[in-house]
């Protein structure tokens, strides 16, 4: 009754996350929850059911709007999602779950609100044990409170995912009001949602690991958000590019954004579709992983048709694919061959043998000298194979729990990007400094012990003696002994069994996925002509 919504709720948002948000989401809680409000005001609706207000998901960055929790007619508990919208017009697209509205800056493309609801509702299950082992029912809808019916938002191409989470649209109050007290009968007295919170976390599925089920047809990735927007749009491209019409279609994303995850599902998708499509890594290190977790499922010619190196277009003709997908392709190089000797271009010449070329790229992901693959340079090669631009980005974190203020944190500390995460929240996460690379070293090998994914890299600062000698130690510090992940096992090295006890290197596991990872920082790292200030710091950072 204080008429201060906005203010209640923001400040209890930052004395739970310690950050602070935006005027128009303040607004947008101001806006929407007195339609809530009044909802709710309904005696058949207990007073003691459970709410919760901006509900932050496992495994992402992404918020649920608004949460009721309660038992239904038979006294299960039960949890209703609400993904709340205060547009009130949309456009229709001919891509899957897709729309078109007005943000801030203009119209653009995004996932239909039942979409977005029910991939919440799936995230939810997939990574909280509670929700799995309790047996919680999980009820999601959208309510878009300012938009007036008009055959577009309702139309029938969304019909699928309005039947998995329904849409209530300006005069459906009291149809929220029916389907809210169709699921909750009674009120939350078992405290399901502190319960849910509190539950065990179930780590995010391994790429990799998943890779061949997804060939089977199996549904492994629910997409989010921005990465089905993505998805999508590079299956429309797919559909109209051709040898007069080409595209290219540059997605840009932070780490742990889902870029892989996309990547694959696009490979996946349009192979189903008959599309003449492959997956391209400059890094050799994930197609080799891919290619082992396929071996003896399909044949060698079959796999080594999905996976190509950056380095193989320059003496194909142009066209050949109707599709490239080009992951890590930050990393990409000029000149092709083990000498650098072969062709003109990898951009020009993936885009060249392409009718669709799609780049993910993270330019602050650069490793060496050599790596060429920036934004404005495709935008360069397009034009002059003269292919349309597509631009894209993916924003949504996926990675060390969905926290963007972890990746704020490092850029801050490494002086990539002045950020106010100067200091970092450490729950949720098991981050240590540790003294000694050999109790380090035993630490992760404990760690491994749980599903095999933990690992000791490092940077290529001792020469690989132990290559051609195995008995040699290649990492010497102190009485800390150990070498270089093995030749035999080559790039795919991250996923063999013994490799825990060896040191891979940082070049070949980047693209890769560990639930634990053990760096060694070395000192010497500061006499190589390369180095740079953020280097600096940071070890001042460890050594304070």
């Amino acid at each position: 009754m204080t008429n201060d919504i906005g203010n209640i709720i923001y400040n209890a948002f930052k004395t739970a996350t310690k950050r602070s948000t935006s005027k128009s989401e303040i607004d947008s809680w101001v806006n929407s929850l007195q339609y809530m409000d009044r909802v709710l005001n309904d005696s058949d609706i207990p007073q003691d059911t459970g709410v919760s207000i901006e509900y932050h998901l496992p495994q992402s960055s992404k918020r649920i709007d608004f949460i009721l929790t309660g038992q239904d007619q038979q006294r299960r508990d039960t949890v209703i999602l609400v993904e709340l919208k205060q547009w009130q017009q949309a456009q229709l697209t001919d891509s899957d779950a897709i729309v078109i509205t007005q943000f801030k800056h203009g119209l653009r493309e995004t996932p239909h609100p039942s979409y977005q609801a029910w991939s919440y509702k799936c995230l939810l299950e997939n990574y909280n044990a509670t929700v799995q082992e309790e047996h919680i029912q999980l009820f999601p809808c959208a309510y878009l409170h300012n938009y007036e019916e008009d055959g577009v938002i309702s139309n029938n191409f969304y019909a699928e995912y309005i039947s998995k989470a329904p849409l209530f649209l300006k005069p459906d109050a009291c149809k929220l009001q029916e389907f809210i007290k169709a699921n909750v009968k009674y009120g939350d007295k078992t405290q399901i949602m502190y319960r849910i919170d509190h539950g065990k976390i179930k780590p995010s599925k391994n790429l990799a690991d998943q890779l061949l089920s997804m060939l089977r047809g199996n549904e492994e990735f629910v997409l989010i958000d921005d990465q089905k927007t993505v998805f999508e749009t590079a299956i429309r491209l797919a559909k109209s590019s051709s040898e007069k019409k080409k595209h290219v279609l540059i997605v840009e994303g932070g780490p742990g954004t889902g870029k892989s995850v996309v990547a694959i599902n696009l490979l996946v998708a349009l192979t189903e579709r008959d599309v003449v499509v492959q997956y391209v890594t400059r890094n050799s290190a994930p197609r080799l992983v891919y290619e082992a977790k396929l071996t003896g499922s399909f044949k060698r010619s079959h796999i080594s048709n999905m996976f190509s190196g950056s380095g193989s277009y320059h003496a194909i003709a142009p066209n050949c694919f109707d599709c490239l997908i080009v992951d890590e392709a930050h990393r990409l190089n000029e000149k092709s061959g083990m000498f650098s000797h072969l062709g003109e271009n990898q951009i020009k010449e993936i885009i060249k043998a392409s009718k669709l070329s799609v780049f993910f790229i993270d330019e602050d992901q650069k490793v060496t000298l050599k790596d060429i693959g920036d934004k404005e340079e495709i935008r360069r090669w397009a034009a002059t194979c003269k292919a349309e631009v597509v631009e894209l980005s993916l924003e949504s974190q996926f990675r060390c729990n969905g926290s963007d203020g972890y990746l704020a944190w490092l850029d801050n500390t490494l002086q990539i990007r002045k950020t106010a995460n100067e200091i970092m929240d450490t729950r949720g996460y098991d981050f240590r400094i540790i003294d000694s690379p050999a109790e380090l070293h035993e630490m992760i090998r404990g760690k491994n012990k749980e599903k095999n994914k933990a690992r000791m890299v490092a940077g290529y600062c001792w020469k690989w003696i132990s290559k051609k000698k195995p008995v040699l130690r290649d990492i010497v510090i102190g009485s800390y002994k150990a070498t270089w992940n093995l030749d035999s096992d080559g790039q795919a090295w991250i996923i063999k069994p013994d490799s825990v006890d060896e040191i891979g290197c940082i070049h070949t596991c980047q693209g890769l996925e560990v639930d634990y990872i053990g760096v060694i920082v070395i000192h010497s790292i500061l006499q190589e002509k390369t180095t740079k200030e953020p280097m600096v710091k940071f070890l001042e950072l460890l050594n304070t």
